[in-house]
């Protein structure tokens, strides 16, 4: 039995047991199926490329493009709350430093989720996205819902001791988690390989991808994955391929990351990828449905 049988065979018991330039069209909102079955279009922070990354606007736009999947960066308050940021400061992305100013660095761990919440995280990207709060990991879940899946990132999980249970708990008692976990349309992701162990060791239900920066994946390091992981995901300019026929021949699957141009669209589609993470989804479903 390969570990991906094993999986399938236990998601039905995990879910069960935890619970109680830029087109200005998109395809029809709410639209449940992507639009070419051998390609995974998947909205890097939600559709970031025209609402303010990892907040619930991104979600919204990026649903009603179509996409198949929405990615994430996971992190941890001061507090233990579970938020969605992708750079280990708030600076970046929120007006922090002007809401908190004799708090630099404004490390997203060495505040509350309270005092994170009173944050704008919208108006820096447009005026009309003032307002806009950072989401909790719940908040996300619950925006996501039960038609899209979920391509989280724990991001330098190595700052936050215990994650990996408490990522564990909070997914598995999350029933748009679970709807997903049960269409096998779930991952969770890092570049730290060695957490991501330890999450497969306290969650084996829930498949893991590991991300590639710097170059490509070497045979070792997939012959390896192929023991334990579902996914090898890349930047599309590591990549060619020969590197995508390799990570394929371990029975792995790869997402490549991010692409944001028709031509790197349509590259990564020729060459076998089984997803594109891109900040602009509405591009890459008009290519696919043109």
């Amino acid at each position: 039995m390969t570990r991906r049988t094993a999986i399938l065979g236990l998601l039905t018991v995990t879910a069960g047991a935890v619970l109680g330039s830029v087109p200005t069209s998109t395809p029809e909102a709410g639209a449940d199926h992507r639009p070419d079955d051998g390609i995974v279009v998947i909205a890097h922070r939600g559709s970031s490329g025209i609402a303010p990354e990892n907040t619930i606007a991104a979600v919204r736009a990026a649903v009603r493009q179509g996409a198949e999947q929405i990615e994430n960066d996971v992190q941890r308050t001061a507090d233990g709350a579970l938020v969605i940021v992708h750079d280990p400061t708030l600076a970046r992305t929120t007006n922090v430093e002007e809401v908190f100013p004799d708090r630099s660095p404004w490390r997203v761990g060495d505040f509350t989720l309270a005092e994170i919440k009173r944050l704008d995280a919208g108006s820096w990207f447009a005026p009309e996205f003032t307002g806009e709060r950072v989401p909790t990991l719940s908040e996300w879940l619950r925006a996501v819902g039960p038609h899209r899946g979920m391509l989280l990132e724990a991001k330098a999980p190595e700052l936050y001791p215990g994650i990996a249970e408490q990522l564990r708990h909070t997914l598995l008692g999350s029933r748009e988690f679970t709807a997903a976990l049960r269409r096998g349309d779930a991952v969770m992701q890092s570049f730290n390989h060695e957490w991501l162990r330890e999450f497969d060791a306290v969650a084996p239900g829930v498949p893991v991808g590991l991300l590639f920066a710097g170059g490509p994946p070497s045979r070792d390091v997939l012959a390896d994955a192929a023991g334990w992981a579902e996914q090898a995901n890349p930047a599309l300019g590591d990549v060619t391929p020969e590197i995508i026929d390799l990570i394929h021949s371990f029975g792995l699957t790869t997402h490549v990351w991010t692409v944001n141009d028709g031509q790197g669209m349509r590259r990564a589609i020729n060459w076998g990828a089984d997803g594109v993470i891109t900040n602009y989804p509405q591009v890459l479903t008009g290519i696919l449905s043109s």
